[in-house]
């Protein structure tokens, strides 16, 4: 089973989880710009940050045979911090033209305040103008009243409905995103948003038709490996490999190969691995040998 990992905070994560992805069948893992549990104080902050995700993380999942690919933005968290913005939103043309950037995101919604609209709106501009698709933050309370003042905002900007995977849904998100023509993006968490039982059940009655799941892994609880154990569920459920493979893999690189900037036939085959190379001057294997850790890879 091949798996593309649409949604994964992996800055937050330890090389252990790069390992299991991998023996799960994880090739393709996406890290959208998130936030850090406490606020970012100054622009550079950011600076730092996403030249990590497409530095240092894009070397370090290599390491495990697995392709990292990022999204860039301003998250909803942040978007109301005066300090930041501003600047942010005017540092993304220069990120967004980086290889290795496959969209905008994660962005959106959550407290739904003035500010958060205005900098979702300016962002999806963005990515109408970059040719790149969005990836969009919901709220995580009132969902249903997020979920429509999003797809308003989505409207004002003139992106294609096609282009924009809304995320974190759940089973009465489902009702209102399924005839818009966006992309609908569920997240498995081990105790709350959606579990893989829920999910398949939605899938059951809804079909697997642009539909994306991820874990959304971070530094709270979460599990990395929750979009392989939904497919496992969706195989004991009796669905059919295609449908499986389409969710996990196809629908995936469908919605962020649209950019140019990567291909089924890329992301299928492994990376050159970095092992034993440094990036920066560090190594992941911080102080093992090649040949101890190539006995695990």
């Amino acid at each position: 089973m091949k798996i593309f990992e649409p949604h994964a905070h992996m800055v937050s994560r330890v090389t252990d989880d790069y390992e299991r992805m991998r023996d799960s069948g994880v090739r393709v893992v996406l890290e959208p710009a998130f936030w850090l549990g406490q606020p970012r104080t100054s622009v550079g902050s950011f600076v730092d940050y996403f030249d990590t995700l497409l530095g240092w993380e894009r070397f370090r999942a290599a390491g495990f045979g697995i392709h990292h690919v990022c999204t860039l933005g301003l998250n909803p968290r942040e978007a109301n911090d005066d300090r930041v913005n501003a600047g942010v939103v005017e540092l993304l043309p220069r990120y967004l033209e980086k290889n290795g950037v496959v969209g905008v995101g994660e962005i959106g919604l959550d407290d739904m305040t003035a500010k958060e609209e205005r900098w979702f709106l300016a962002q999806l501009v963005l990515a109408k103008e970059h040719d790149l698709p969005a990836l969009v933050h919901t709220p995580h309370r009132n969902k249903r009243q997020g979920f429509l003042r999003c797809l308003d905002i989505i409207r004002d900007s003139g992106i294609r409905m096609d282009r924009v995977l809304l995320d974190h849904g759940n089973e009465e998100t489902v009702k209102i995103t399924r005839e818009t023509g966006v992309w609908q993006g569920f997240s498995i968490y081990p105790h709350t948003k959606m579990d893989p039982p829920r999910m398949v059940a939605i899938l059951r009655q809804y079909g697997v038709e642009r539909m994306i799941i991820n874990s959304a892994c971070d530094w709270g609880v979460s599990d990395p490996l929750s979009v392989r154990k939904t497919a496992d569920l969706m195989a004991e459920a009796e669905f059919g490999v295609g449908d499986i493979d389409r969710l996990v893999w196809g629908n995936p690189v469908q919605f962020f190969s649209e950019t140019g900037r990567g291909t089924e036939a890329e992301w299928s085959t492994p990376p050159a691995s970095t092992l034993g190379a440094t990036h920066a001057g560090n190594s992941f294997l911080r102080g093992q040998s090649v040949e101890t850790w190539g006995k695990r890879a």
